[in-house]
């Protein structure tokens, strides 16, 4: 069998079959369509602005590492004018982020970027290791996400950087997707599914709530990001976590590749249909659009409207198909008329029209009977509607007079500071501070040491008193 030709070049032979749609392409021609996409994502995001400082998230895994590579191609290449920097977390996990913090040290040398490192136990006390030992391994995630989204946040304000880019993948965006369903969190849904994740605030005068998070890598299938650092001779670290098998994530995840092995294309249909679903949040366009789209002095007034219009993190900047926007406009009419309140009359009007008699006194055969209801909705600050149903469509109840709809308040979060730490928060105390709180209330108080310990030799001769008196009892 005669090997496939290049799908691009029509003239290399085929070395990649592209996961995201099959594709046989060869190795410049994979590399070369893996960076456009990510171009493409960039440039209809509207994710950055020409001279930004940018830092990247930097794990040392294979997400972050082929972000990083893919920013220095694409800003050499496109000319975006950006001041690329690696900020590094270290949550404090023994065997596992000492080992991934030396390959990102290694790449930041390769690559020529600024380094910044900075650690759980320097901002909050505790490591990792610290915290699980304490609250178990189920759970323990929560801790490490929460601190690690405000450590990210308070490493960009150490570096004087208003943006900060993570390299979650397609597959990471589709896992969320399901978990918040799966949890029935459809408000998380919302946000989760957007591209920019967190923005500037202008009534913000605090450094550390001043950052933006976004995704580049949103539409790239994970396979296809192990590809590229397989031909790219990226260094990565690939060992995972040894405490998220017990996420909640994992089972997550574990679905999402057995829905790819059956159809390649149903991770970014996850995406797509989460970030349509996530338009029918009732009070998602305010959330995800105003307050995640960036300002107005980071994102032209082209994506603002393409954001209105398809929403945040489309990828083609369109909408769904026509049954939806019909359902859209339809949820968004009966939500303004619950809001504004709406009262719905039911008159009864009921008469014979053009009824003859004969000689004998009985109706003729041209007589009519209008035995309808009259319904007039009237709605304020609308044209009053009405209709007309038949009487057998009220199945013999009693009419009803007149009712209100009482208007249902959707309840909508309004960001403010920590009163302790001054961090982003809709409540009056961050989650971090909050965790922080308990896992400092079950720390022990006091240590058991004694003066034998920190002499030289005071072990052993501790244990030769030890071994003295059992001889001396026997």
């Amino acid at each position: 069998m005669p090997p496939h030709p290049c799908a691009h070049c029509h003239t290399n032979r085929a070395l990649i079959l592209r996961p995201k749609n099959h594709q046989r392409l060869c190795k410049p021609c994979f590399l070369a369509a893996f960076e456009a996409e990510i171009h493409t994502t960039i440039t209809r995001s509207a994710l950055f602005a020409p001279g930004e400082r940018v830092a990247i998230g930097a794990s040392g895994g294979k997400d972050s590492t082929v972000l990083a590579s893919v920013l220095q191609t694409l800003n050499a290449r496109h000319g975006y004018g950006l001041e690329l920097l690696l900020l590094a977390i270290d949550e404090g996990i023994r065997g596992y982020r000492d080992d991934a913090l030396a390959t990102v040290r290694r790449n930041a040398e390769r690559d020529g970027l600024p380094l910044m490192v900075l650690g759980y136990a320097e901002l909050y006390g505790w490591t990792m290791d610290e915290v699980v030992a304490q609250v178990g391994k189920k759970g323990n995630c929560t801790y490490c996400g929460v601190f690690r989204r405000q450590a990210l946040d308070r490493g960009a304000a150490r570096l004087g950087v208003r943006h900060v880019v993570t390299g979650h993948n397609a597959d990471d965006v589709a896992e969320t997707v399901l978990m918040n369903l799966l949890r029935g969190d459809l408000p998380r849904l919302a946000r989760s599914t957007s591209i920019v994740t967190s923005t500037p605030s202008s009534t913000s005068t605090s450094e550390i709530t001043n950052i933006k998070r976004s995704k580049p890598l949103k539409y790239a299938y994970e396979k296809e990001i192990v590809l590229y650092a397989h031909h790219k001779k990226l260094e990565y670290f690939s060992t995972e976590c040894i405490y998220s098998p017990e996420a909640f994530r994992g089972s997550a995840r574990t679905l999402i590749k057995n829905l790819e092995r059956i159809r390649p294309s149903s991770i970014l249909d996850i995406v797509k249909s989460g970030e349509d679903m996530a338009k029918l949040v009732p009070g998602a366009e305010d959330s995800r659009c105003n307050g995640h789209c960036g300002d107005r002095g980071q994102v032209t007034d082209d994506a603002v409207d393409d954001a209105a219009k398809a929403g945040c993190g489309r990828e083609e900047g369109q909408g769904g198909d026509e049954e939806m926007r019909n359902m859209e406009r339809r949820l968004e009419q009966n939500e303004k008329a619950e809001r504004e309140g709406s009262e719905i009359e039911v008159t009864s009007k009921t008469s014979r029209l053009g009824q003859n008699h004969n000689s004998n006194g009985d109706a003729s055969s041209d007589s009519r009977v209008d035995d309808t209801e009259s319904v007039k909705t009237e709605i304020p600050g609308h044209q009053t509607q009405s209709k007309t149903v038949p009487n057998s469509a009220l199945n013999g109840k009693p009419k009803a007079k007149s009712f209100a709809i009482t208007p249902r308040k959707i309840p909508q979060q309004k960001m403010g500071q920590c009163e302790r730490c001054g961090y982003l928060s809709s409540q009056p105390v961050c989650k971090a501070c909050v965790l922080l709180e308990g896992l400092n209330k079950n720390r022990p108080k006091t240590t058991i040491s004694t003066e034998a310990d920190e002499e030289e030799g005071g072990a052993e001769r501790m244990q030769k008193g030890f071994d003295d008196l059992l001889v001396a009892d026997g």
